[in-house]
């Protein structure tokens, strides 16, 4: 006999049905997630980042062990880290603007210059966070295709702006394929965009280039001439702070203040901009330790030629496999061999450049799926 209490007591209602969620902007809704290189097991060489593969210096730890306090907020400008690099480059602290990362200074200038209606023009395939940016900020991206030789295509971006071209990304060199803009390329480039166009000059892997008449932002000044043109940099690459998450631009003055405007305020925590300082002053250590990656740049490419493939001039610290539609089937043998690279389905895999030991079984595996 039923317990009369029991029969009494409330009873919750389980629905099936799917709970009511605030509403999304379909656009975001349909975006993929920013998908991060795939982790590597303690034997396996992490190969799908970018990152440096060498540990940080004794002296950027020890400047990690001074930071401030935790309990206390970081300086919201970084100034001290812009003090420096507008020593370093020749120009005034406020037109240098610090933030967690290139790419969040990538999404900063795209939200405060494009809009509903508006358009941002980048090559293809590049960056994979560049499609996210205009749509994030509500605008339309604009995408152009690489040339045969996995470089920017600049005829047919300067043939891309129209009268609601906000915004241009170049990455050189270029993530994920390698070849880098010419200073002659990018200054013809120039000329033919529109002068209330931005134009962001992306070079996050400039340390790595050795070719003589690859374009250089901060060297040539461009940002003088063409007060339209904002430089990124980044400390993630070169000087191994990935997981400190700083990065810097250098343009004019009111073109950053408006990135600043739309940045996350106290995001540069003191740690970064301590150890981004620490690593100014190590500079020729780091640079040694850039020599050595860009040594190593040049085997696996020579190998890999050598073993047939039709690889890019990379002047990174990466390579580019272009396997086309095997890219997926050829992507599982590297990582059953414990290499952790990243595939982009349908079109090419990119190597980082990694410790000495990975460069053999690298070449290894390529020749086994060639």
């Amino acid at each position: 006999m039923a317990d009369p209490a029991a029969l009494r007591r409330p009873r919750r209602l389980n629905l099936v049905t799917e709970p009511i969620l605030p509403r999304i902007r379909p656009a975001i809704a349909a975006l993929a997630p920013y998908r991060q290189g795939k982790q590597a097991g303690p034997d396996a060489f992490k190969l799908s980042s970018n990152e440096n593969p060498f540990d940080p210096l004794p002296s950027v730890l020890e400047a990690l062990q001074s930071t401030t306090p935790i309990n206390r907020y970081p300086d919201a400008t970084a100034g001290r880290l812009r003090a420096r690099l507008g020593a370093r480059y020749g120009v005034e602290p406020d037109q240098v603007h610090v933030a967690s990362g290139s790419v969040s200074i990538l999404h900063q200038l795209i939200l405060a210059t494009a809009s509903v209606g508006d358009e941002v023009i980048y090559a293809w395939r590049s960056f994979e966070a560049y499609p996210s940016l205009p749509l994030v900020a509500g605008a339309t991206g604009v995408q152009v295709p690489l040339t045969a030789d996995s470089r920017h295509d600049l005829d047919a971006m300067a043939d891309a702006v129209t009268d609601r071209t906000r915004a241009i990304i170049l990455c050189t060199p270029n993530n994920p394929t390698g070849p880098i803009i010419t200073s002659a390329e990018f200054a013809a480039f120039v000329e033919r965009v529109p002068n209330d166009v931005l134009i962001i000059l992306d070079e996050a892997y400039t340390e790595f280039v050795t070719a003589p008449d690859a374009v250089d932002g901060l060297a040539e000044r461009v940002f003088e001439q063409h007060p339209n043109v904002v430089v990124l940099r980044t400390f993630s690459k070169a000087y191994g702070l990935a997981g400190l998450r700083v990065g810097y631009a250098i343009g004019h003055e009111k073109v950053l203040d408006a990135a600043r405007t739309t940045g996350i305020p106290l995001s540069v925590t003191s740690a970064a901009e301590n150890a981004a300082i620490a690593s100014l002053d190590a500079e020729p250590e780091l640079l040694e330790r850039v020599a050595v990656i860009v040594e190593r740049r040049a085997r696996l490419l020579d190998g890999l030629r050598a073993q047939g493939w039709d690889v890019p001039d990379s002047q990174s610290n990466f390579v580019w496999l272009p396997a086309g539609e095997r890219t997926d089937e050829v992507a599982a043998a590297f990582v059953e061999n414990d290499l952790i690279v990243r595939p982009f389905s349908g079109d090419g895999i990119r190597i980082s450049v990694g410790e000495e030991d990975s460069i053999a079984r690298v070449l290894e595996v390529a020749a086994s799926v060639r």
